[in-house]
């Protein structure tokens, strides 16, 4: 017996949930993989800047199952363009990676403690949106992939279901 679908209370038909997870799977794919290039492009044209750190923390993301995840969060001022801004970007990515433990969120953060100067990146297409960390998150990649994993079941499951009818 196959396990019921629900949209807000309507039950769906195994091939429209097939359908329905697709589309998200591929939704969620595209805009991994569209924050992949956005930071790979961000990464190609940045100048540097100095910036003061002005908070740093973490944040405790609820998981499913209770589960807690942390999210380092850091905000800094600095200036560009004759104009004076503020970012809470660690990486050029959208898509913000998160750890398993405070100490492993703690220790991303080792380096930027409040009313240091440090090295900010900024995109000159963007510079409301400067970074601290020039490198890739690998976040976006894993959002991709599980967004990819998803259609594929989708997928599968939606065509097995279509052929059956």
């Amino acid at each position: 017996m196959s396990p019921k679908l629900s949209l807000r209370g309507t039950d769906l038909s195994p091939a429209l949930g097939g359908i329905l997870m697709l589309v998200i799977g591929l939704a969620l794919t595209g805009y991994g993989a569209y924050d992949y290039v956005q930071q790979s492009e961000a990464l190609d044209d940045t100048e540097t800047v100095d910036a003061a750190i002005t908070d740093t923390g973490i944040e405790e993301i609820q998981q499913r199952r209770g589960r807690v995840d942390y999210e380092p969060t850091v905000t800094f001022e600095y200036s560009y363009g004759g104009e004076t801004h503020t970012s809470s970007q660690l990486y050029p990515a959208a898509i913000a990676p998160d750890y398993d433990t405070r100490s492993a969120a703690e220790s991303q953060l080792a380096e930027y403690q409040t009313g240091e100067t440090v090295t900010a990146y900024v995109d000159p297409d963007s510079p409301g949106s400067a970074f601290l960390r020039a490198e890739r998150s690998g976040a976006t990649l894993k959002f991709a992939g599980i967004g990819a994993l998803l259609a594929i079941v989708g997928g599968v499951g939606a065509f097995r279901r279509l052929r059956e009818s």
